[in-house]
């Protein structure tokens, strides 16, 4: 099962758990249904509906489900603007999520998609596996408060959960409703020969992941047992740390001069105050132990996406 089956990081999941001989089935959950092209494999059930429902919830984690991927949220900006709505899906529905799973006969393993966002406040320099959760950020709130009952029901027996703080995960295909959403737009639309507004000046940095890799480390945390995760079960991932000035300069690399003057500076403030609120660096000890990895660099992150956009356009020949 995979809530948020619709979305980025949930397609390129199933595509690869489908590689797998063992799933025998893989039910993808998301709100709206997914308008691309399906994957064709008849283990593969697509349901849209709302999480938030405890009785579809309830009916899609039935008697034979053994792992749980749990992506589906109303991401930052979309949880800060609506309150009731954040709260709904990205607490509440966690909730229903994890009550369904305690209803089944043994405890699944569940991966949780949290996110930096449990950080804020007056960050150290680089944070690491011990620094304080004090998010500035509904959002963020509401995903601290998803690991807490992970780590309880794993506690307790109910589910074998562990949570991962992902970075912004970049390349997106097209925009969303995250405050990160232009760390994907000012790389995808200067080298595909569109114009691309950046809401934060040049000097804002931030912590950023591959999908490849964020669907490595999920894999990689599913397959781990529990008890390698000690007493908690929230992950700090590795990442790189990129400015907007090295994005900018990565895509100049990659696309020219002219592909990195399609990028045009729009400041917006409340973006600026929510990205201000991030990690800028990152010491992931517990993680690196645990055999997670980082991407190399921003131009090893800018040079994979610009390899899949030729890949694309020759497939289309």
């Amino acid at each position: 099962m995979i809530t948020g089956g619709s979305g980025f990081i949930g397609r390129r999941l199933a595509g690869r758990l489908l590689q797998r001989t063992d799933v025998e089935r893989l039910t993808l959950f998301d709100v709206h249904p997914y308008r691309g092209t399906p994957f064709g494999d008849e283990r593969v059930t697509e349901v849209s509906g709302d999480i938030s429902d405890v009785a579809t919830v309830g009916r899609l984690i039935d008697a034979g489900t053994t792992s749980v991927f749990h992506l589906g949220a109303v991401v930052s900006a979309g949880a800060e603007a609506d309150f009731d709505l954040g709260m709904r899906v990205n607490l509440d529905g966690t909730r229903n999520v994890l009550e369904a799973c305690r209803k089944l006969p043994a405890p699944p393993r569940l991966v949780f998609g949290s996110s930096e966002a449990v950080y804020g406040g007056n960050l150290p320099a680089v944070i690491d596996d011990d620094t304080p959760l004090y998010p500035q950020t509904s959002y963020g709130t509401q995903k601290a408060c998803g690991e807490l009952l992970i780590s309880d029901y794993s506690r307790k027996g109910f589910v074998d959960g562990r949570s991962l703080r992902f970075p912004t995960i970049i390349v997106r295909p097209e925009p969303n409703l995250a405050a990160s959403t232009f760390t994907s737009t000012i790389v995808r639309e200067p080298l595909l020969g569109r114009t691309a507004a950046c809401p934060v000046n040049e000097n804002s940095v931030m912590t950023l992941m591959s999908v490849n890799r964020v669907v490595d480390s999920i894999l990689l945390a599913h397959e781990l047992d529990g008890s390698a995760f000690g007493t908690h079960r929230s992950l700090l991932l590795p990442a790189v740390s990129a400015s907007v000035r090295d994005m900018i300069e990565a895509v100049r690399r990659a696309g020219g001069n002219e592909a990195a003057q399609r990028i045009v500076m729009q400041p917006d403030p409340m973006i600026q105050r929510i990205v201000d609120t991030w990690p800028r660096a990152i010491s992931a000890a517990r993680a690196e132990k645990l055999g997670f990895q980082a991407d190399d660099d921003i131009d090893g992150i800018v040079a994979t996406f610009v390899a899949e956009i030729s890949h694309s356009r020759t497939a289309l020949r």
